[in-house]
């Protein structure tokens, strides 16, 4: 999982988009990149980390130019600590291209095979963002050869993209001395929406994954891009659109509304929030069939992502809803930290329990979601020392039972609690006194209730289907190999991140 943004406007970008990338830092914590254009001229400065450590004044002082992207990165393929594999990607010809990517492609080596044997392009690193950038500049090669490149032109080779391409993919690419271009998959799996600001320095149009980096930079949210469609933006700041797909629908994925997003976030027409809010109640219907409300006293989230769940868990059970965690705010995020050693090393530095909250009470912690069971079962257990009687533990989302393939980190049965497990089994594992789940239909019910328009969800992890309708057991299985090589435990956030850049203002001739 990924977050990208792109920007045009009639002032320097690069702050802009440093701004956006900070609220999109939820999305990947492992590096950080920029790409600005000034005339035709690209600059570039990405690195392992986070955002306020990868770019400091000297390197923001070398991105000049009024239009730009970044991303922000978490790996699901390919080498999670190589500085190479860090995005944007940047590719010479034709025009010069610089692309960022959300998601992840599922026939990423046979194309690989392809560009090299038929489009004879070479590909140098294992990420299949580099894939992408490659098959996008072939399809604009042959759409334009020789001639100037108008919009029409970029939505051919968009069109050609999407034959080509499998998977689940948001994108943002910069056609040096032409515009910016944004498209998603025909399924619509991973976000993406752009909008538009009219400051004192001029008009803006901005492309991100989340409505919160429109809003939070003083940006209007016009709409999302629709499965399918490519926006191109012309750097006169015109926006052009067109349904490139030849049989789009939207079938968001529907880990963004458990965990992904921001909750003040608006994804295809759903307030994240509200969706959350509409799991606690599914959620506590369960709960009450389940287990006699008389028996819980008290209902605690696990901090952050289940809060809007747990409020109306509560409210609907009549019970009180009490805060009796403190997140240390200066550790990452649990899920997202690569490697399972550094996950369950942090989560007593991430979490303190507060005891007056658990002593001697029978006490409902819910979790947004359970995927390897080991935070949880470290969470359980920080209850019992805080005091609590019984420790009950619901989750907002029903059993993570299959691998992703479309750009979340969870792709190994090994590691996923529920695979092959029944809810007794990963019960007594976490060492909860009662454990409730969420019902996937009922789930799903509530949150397309929020959008009609929607065709479906991708909930792959949870029921196994996978909406592309392409990904077998034989797929899943070779994409396993493809998994990041992770972080050094020793080496961790300490690691080396040096600067990687195309060319920096200061030093360009």
């Amino acid at each position: 999982m990924c977050g990208i943004v792109g920007a045009i406007a009639e002032a320097p970008v690069n702050q802009l988009i440093y701004d956006a990338l900070l609220l999109l830092q939820h999305r990947g914590q492992d590096a950080a990149g920029i790409v600005t254009m000034l005339g035709t001229k690209c600059f570039m400065h990405k690195a392992r980390g986070m955002v306020r450590d990868v770019f400091r004044t000297r390197n923001m002082r070398g991105l000049p130019g009024a239009v730009g992207l970044g991303q922000v990165r978490y790996p699901t393929a390919g080498n999670a600590y190589s500085e190479e594999e860090a995005q944007p990607f940047y590719v010479n010809a034709p025009y010069g291209i610089v692309l960022v990517h959300n998601g992840n492609l599922t026939n990423a080596q046979a194309l690989k095979a392809e560009l090299f044997a038929i489009d004879r392009r070479h590909i140098n690193t294992e990420s299949d963002t580099e894939v992408l950038i490659n098959v996008l500049a072939h399809e604009l090669e042959l759409v334009a050869r020789d001639l100037p490149l108008t919009p029409e032109h970029v939505f051919k080779a968009v069109a050609g993209v999407h034959k080509r391409i499998k998977g689940s993919y948001a994108v943002v690419a910069l056609i040096a001395g032409h515009g910016l271009l944004a498209f998603r998959d025909p399924y619509g799996i991973r976000p993406l929406c752009f909008g538009e600001s009219a400051a004192a320095d001029g008009r803006a149009v901005m492309v991100a994954s989340e409505s919160v980096a429109l809003e939070g930079t003083g940006h209007k949210l016009t709409r999302d891009v629709a499965p399918g469609e490519a926006i191109f933006i012309d750097l006169q700041g015109r926006i052009h659109a067109r349904q490139c797909a030849e049989q789009p629908s939207l079938n968001p994925c529907l880990f963004e509304f458990v965990y992904l997003a921001r909750p003040d976030s608006v994804l295809d027409g759903i307030s994240v929030y509200h969706a959350r809010l509409n799991m606690g109640e599914t959620l506590a219907q369960r709960v009450i069939s389940t287990l006699p409300p008389s028996e819980i006293d008290v209902v605690i989230p696990i901090p952050e992502s289940s809060r809007p769940s747990a409020m109306q868990l509560a409210h609907r059970l009549g019970k009180p809803y009490r805060e009796g965690f403190v997140k240390n705010r200066y550790v990452g995020r649990t899920f997202i930290m690569p490697g399972q050693a550094v996950r369950k090393k942090s989560v007593r530095q991430k979490l303190n329990a507060i005891e007056m909250e658990f002593k001697g009470r029978n006490v409902l912690l819910v979790d947004d979601s359970i995927v390897r069971g080991t935070t949880s079962k470290e969470i359980v257990q920080m209850a019992r020392e805080a005091g609590a009687r019984k420790v009950y533990l619901a989750s907002a989302a029903p059993p993570v039972r299959h691998p992703n393939v479309y750009g979340i980190d969870m792709p190994t049965k090994e590691e996923l609690i529920a695979h092959d497990r029944s809810v007794e089994q990963i019960r007594q594992f976490i060492g909860a006194d009662q454990l409730i789940y969420q019902d996937i239909d009922a789930m799903k019910r509530v949150v397309r209730a929020l959008n009609p328009a929607l065709a479906g969800l991708e909930a792959s992890c949870f029921d196994g289907r996978y909406i592309t309708g392409d990904v077998t057991a034989e797929d899943v299985v070779a994409l396993q190999a493809q998994r990041p090589l992770q972080f050094d435990e020793e080496e961790g956030e300490g690691g080396n991140r040096s600067r990687l850049a195309l060319q920096s203002a200061e030093e360009g001739a």
